[in-house]
């Protein structure tokens, strides 16, 4: 099957962001069938707030505390992107789509 990037609207913020055609191809070799909702950010987000614990039975946080983000810009595609880690100028910086690719064409 071909597939071509179409550009979809984030349901939580309104932002529009692009569904590559590697990603979508990805998402049919893992079985999903609905194109995400949400742009990276705000998947990003919402794993952030899985792993503190919040919408979790007793509201539990994980050891550690909540895990930190920074906002940064993919080195990649352009787009914006949340990072555990605070990033630095010296070393790329990838969104967890083109992460993805970048670290698959090494492997």
């Amino acid at each position: 099957m071909t597939y071509t990037d179409r550009t979809l609207t984030c349901v939580d913020c309104g932002a529009v962001f692009v569904h590559s055609a590697e990603d979508q191809e990805y998402y049919a070799t893992k079985g999903f069938v609905s194109d995400p909702k949400r742009c990276p950010s705000c998947r990003a987000a919402r794993r952030s707030m899985r792993e503190a614990g919040e919408g979790s039975p007793g509201g539990r946080v994980p050891a550690g505390g909540p895990r930190e983000y920074f906002a940064a810009v993919c080195s990649r595609c352009g787009n914006q992107a949340q990072v555990p880690f605070k990033p630095h100028m010296d070393r790329p910086v990838y969104c967890s789509d083109c992460f993805r690719i970048v670290h698959a064409q090494g492997a």
